[in-house]
C-alpha cells in the first residue's frame, strides 16, 4: 500500500502553503522596492549582530521545483549580505571521494562556523525527492532516507546550527511561462537546462514529491517555509524575511523533535544487553613468553587480512577509550606494527580547537572518516562528549543526554556505508593506575605522559566510573558493540585487542565470500 505514491502523507499545513504559493501573489512595485530597501538594511544589521554573538551558525537550505528562480535568490543574498561571512555550498552529483563515503559526508565537511552563514544548493533532500518522484517509490528506502535527514537536522540544531529550509514554488502555468520567456530571448535561453524540460512535463509528480518530502521532514523547530516565486519582487521580499527571521532567532538546544509523520527508528539502532565495568575480571594475566609467541602470529594474520581484496571496498574504524594509563597507546602500536603506513591514520584526540568548537561537536570526527580500503584508529574519540565533557561540566546535561542518540546514529551511518567499527574500552583498577602514574613519572621516556590533568581526572574516578557505565549502557548496540578489555596485565590486553579485531574481520570477510 505504501508503495502507492498517492497514499503518502501530505500535511494540511504544507498543502495549504503550496496552494497559497500557486496563487502566484504579486506586490506593487513601489511598495515592494521600499520594503526591499528596508529589508536589505535590516538583513545586514542582523548579520553583523549574529556575527558578534557567534553562538550559532545559520544554514539556509535552498530547494524547490526547477525553473523557479532559486539561483537568483542565492545571488541576491550574497549581494545584500556581507559576502565575507556567507558561504555558498553548491552540490551536484557526488563524485570521488564523496561517492565512496556516507551520503551526508560531503555536507558534514562544510558546516559553517558560528556567526557565519552557509547557503546549501543541491542539498541532502535531493535523494529523497528522487525516490518520491518514482512511479512506485520504495517506502522502506524513503523511510531510511527520511530518518537520516531528520536525525541530521536535529543534531545540527542541537549543536549550534540554525537551519532555515526554503522551498521555492509557483503554479504550473507560471513555471512554464517562465521557461518560455527565457527561451524566447537568445541572451537568456542558455539558462534553461534539460532538467527544466523534464520538470515541465512532470510538474504534478514533482510537486507531489516535494509536498511529501516536506511533510515528512517538517518539524516546528526546523520548519519548511514555502516562498511564492512567480513574481520576482515578491520572491525577493519573502526570502529576505525568512533569512532575517533565522538570523534573529536565538538558539534553542534543549528540545526533542516532533514530526507529524514520524515512525520508529530502525531496529539496528537499538541497544542490546548492557555491559558494565563492574563485571570485568582484573585478575587475568598472560605469561610474557606466551605473549611473545602469540604476538607475531596475530600481527601476521592481521597484515594478510587487511591486504585481502575483500577489504578494498570496506573501511575499518578502531575506537580506543579507557582510563588514563590503561595502555591504549601500547595496544594501538601493536596493531599499526602490522599495517602498511600508507593504509592507516592514527588519530589522537585532545581538547577541541577554536575552529572545532565553532561547529557541531561531531564535525572534527566527520572529517576524519577513512575511505574504502583505509583504516582510522582513534585514540579517544567522540565519546569524550559523554565522558570528560559530562564529568567536567563543560556542557549542559541535556547536551550530553542528546549525544547518546547522535553518536549511535553516527556509527550507524558509518556501518551502513561499509565501515567496520570496533570499539574498545581498556579498563584498569584504581590501584593499577596509581602504580603506572608513579612509574611514568620516574621514567625519562614516559614522564611527559603525566600531566596535572591526569591527577585531576584521577580524583574524579568515581564520577568517571558512573559516566562510563552510562555510556556503555546507552551505546552498546547490536551492530556497534563495546569490547571491554581487562588491562591490568598489558600482555593480556594487547593480545585480546588483536584477537578481537581478527575475529571481527574474519566474520565480515566470511560473509563477503
Amino acid at each position: 500500500m505504501k508503495n502507492n505514491p498517492d497514499l503518502f502523507p501530505i500535511s494540511s499545513h504544507i498543502a495549504a502553503s503550496l496552494e497559497c504559493a500557486e496563487a502566484d501573489p504579486i506586490i506593487d512595485e513601489a511598495t515592494g522596492l521600499q520594503q526591499a530597501q528596508l529589508l536589505r538594511l535590516q538583513l545586514l544589521k542582523a548579520q553583523y549582530a549574529h556575527l558578534r554573538r557567534a553562538n550559532q551558525a545559520l544554514l539556509i537550505v535552498i530547494a524547490g521545483i526547477d525553473g523557479v528562480g532559486k539561483g537568483r535568490c542565492i545571488n541576491l543574498l550574497n549581494e545584500w549580505m556581507d559576502a565575507r561571512y556567507v558561504h555558498t555550498l553548491a552540490f551536484g552529483e557526488p563524485e570521488a571521494p564523496a561517492s565512496l563515503m556516507p551520503p551526508l559526508w560531503r555536507y558534514w565537511q562544510h558546516m559553517p562556523a558560528k556567526g557565519t552563514t552557509g547557503i546549501v544548493f543541491g542539498s541532502w533532500y535531493r535523494p529523497l525527492f528522487e525516490l518520491l518522484k518514482k512511479k512506485r517509490p520504495d517506502w522502506k528506502q524513503v523511510e531510511a532516507v527520511t530518518h537520516a535527514i531528520r536525525n541530521f537536522e536535529t543534531t545540527l540544531s542541537r549543536n549550534g546550527v540554525q537551519v532555515v529550509k526554503l522551498w521555492f514554488h509557483m503554479s504550473k502555468q507560471a513555471q512554464q511561462a517562465h521557461i518560455d520567456g527565457l527561451l524566447a530571448n537568445p541572451e537568456t535561453a542558455w539558462q534553461v537546462e534539460s532538467l527544466d524540460f523534464k520538470v515541465r512535463k512532470k510538474f504534478d509528480r514533482a510537486r507531489r514529491a516535494g509536498a511529501v518530502a516536506m511533510s515528512l521532514t517538517h518539524e516546528p523547530r526546523i520548519p519548511w517555509q514555502i516562498v511564492p516565486s512567480a513574481h520576482d519582487l515578491y520572491r525577493v521580499i519573502s526570502t529576505a524575511q525568512a533569512v532575517l527571521k533565522g538570523l534573529r532567532k536565538r538558539p534553542s538546544l534543549s528540545w526533542r523533535p516532533v514530526y507529524p509523520f514520524c515512525s520508529e527508528p530502525p531496529a539496528s539502532l537499538s541497544c542490546v544487553s548492557p555491559v558494565s565495568l563492574d563485571g570485568i575480571d582484573f585478575s587475568v594475566k598472560l605469561k610474557k613468553t606466551d605473549y611473545q609467541n602469540q604476538l607475531p602470529a596475530l600481527q601476521g594474520r592481521l597484515a594478510r587480512l587487511l591486504r585481502d581484496t575483500r577489504f578494498k571496498n570496506r573501511s575499518l574504524v578502531l575506537v580506543f577509550e579507557g582510563q588514563d594509563a590503561a595502555g591504549k597507546g601500547g595496544a594501538i602500536r601493536r596493531i599499526t606494527a602490522a599495517l602498511d603506513a600508507r593504509q592507516y591514520r592514527a588519530i589522537p584526540i585532545s581538547a577541541p580547537t577554536d575552529e572545532e568548537r565553532a561547529r557541531p561537536y561531531l564535525w572534527r570526527f566527520w572529517r576524519r572518516l577513512p575511505k574504502p580500503g583505509r583504516i582510522a584508529i582513534f585514540d579517544r574519540s567522540w565519546y569524550g562528549r559523554v565522558l570528560v565533557e559530562r564529568v567536567e561540566s563543560l556542557i549542559e546535561p541535556f547536551q550530553w543526554e542528546h549525544a547518546y542518540d547522535e553518536i549511535n546514529q553516527f556509527e550507524q551511518q558509518m556501518i551502513d556505508n561499509g565501515a567496520i567499527v570496533i570499539k574498545f574500552w581498556l579498563a584498569i583498577t584504581k590501584e593499577e593506575q596509581l602504580e603506572r602514574f608513579h612509574a611514568r613519572r620516574k621514567s625519562p621516556f614516559k614522564s611527559f605522559k603525566i600531566t596535572p590533568e591526569d591527577w585531576r581526572n584521577r580524583r574524579k574516578w568515581d564520577a568517571y566510573w558512573v559516566a562510563t557505565n552510562d555510556m556503555l549502557d546507552r551505546t552498546h548496540t547490536s551492530l556497534s558493540p563495546w569490547h571491554l578489555v581487562s588491562a591490568n596485565d598489558k600482555h593480556h590486553a594487547r593480545i585480546t585487542v588483536l584477537e578481537t579485531v581478527l575475529a571481527r574481520l574474519e566474520t565480515e570477510f566470511r560473509g563477503a565470500g
